[in-house]
């Protein structure tokens, strides 16, 4: 079943990005009006409940507790990494990121400790079915924020059915266990962006949006780009 909802998701999804990705205004935010609707949705959910749970989880868990929490997490996005590698022709990187996720998850204890950073096998930035679909030439379309899962693009939502079936936790068959782990991996997430939240300046949306497009571009083009960000804003000298 997990499959079949799979395939009927990256189909629908794939349509999308034929119908509408080909047909993309040159303004990058062209549904501003419906996405404010769901940024101020997404502001609300997380002011009165996201947030506060990630400093209640922040202030109680002891910060090598929580180092190892992430470490765990990010140690699961290697099966992503890796397939993705692939897929773009990466594959020294591939080669790097096969063997983070065996060091780590062996000598690493199921990736909780990065004992292969000390073995050279330096953590990269990280690889998603988004921007293997954006290697492929598939068009960015436009800017969109979903309820709760919050800034994509036209293109990433078309590759997030790949990048849920390349999640571990996905293929948990016990449902309890699957939403905890799920849920502890929302709050660290989030708990990892506390500190980042003073550096928002002027209109948060637009912020928020901008910083995002800049950042997925910089994933893209592999760090090859020229810094903008901010230029064009009255209101952030940041």
């Amino acid at each position: 079943m997990k499959i079949r909802g799979l395939i009927v998701f990256f189909t629908i999804s794939a349509g999308l990005l034929v119908s509408l990705g080909s047909h993309a205004e040159e303004v990058a935010d062209p549904w501003e009006d419906f996405n404010r609707s769901m940024f101020a949705f997404n502001d609300a959910a997380d002011t009165y409940f996201f947030k506060p749970v990630a400093q209640g989880y922040q202030a109680i868990t002891p910060d090598p507790v929580e180092h190892s929490v992430s470490n765990f997490f990010s140690n699961l996005t290697e099966v992503r990494n890796i397939v993705n590698d692939v897929l773009q022709g990466k594959l020294g990187q591939a080669g790097n990121d096969a063997g983070r996720l065996v060091v780590n998850t062996t000598l690493g204890v199921a990736g909780l400790f990065d004992v292969a950073k000390n073995m050279g096998f330096e953590k990269s930035e990280g690889e998603d079915f988004g921007q293997t679909l954006a290697a492929w030439g598939v068009p960015q379309g436009p800017y969109v924020v979903w309820p709760i899962l919050g800034s994509s693009t036209l293109r990433d939502t078309g590759g997030t059915p790949a990048n849920t079936a390349l999640d571990p936790i996905f293929w948990e068959d016990h449902i309890p266990t699957r939403n905890t782990v799920f849920g502890v991996s929302l709050i660290d997430a989030r708990a990892g962006f506390l500190d980042t939240e003073e550096l928002i300046s002027g209109d948060k949306y637009t912020f928020i949006r901008d910083a995002y497009l800049q950042r997925r571009d910089y994933l893209i083009q592999d760090g090859e780009v020229e810094d903008t960000f901010g230029e064009d804003s009255e209101d952030d000298d940041f």
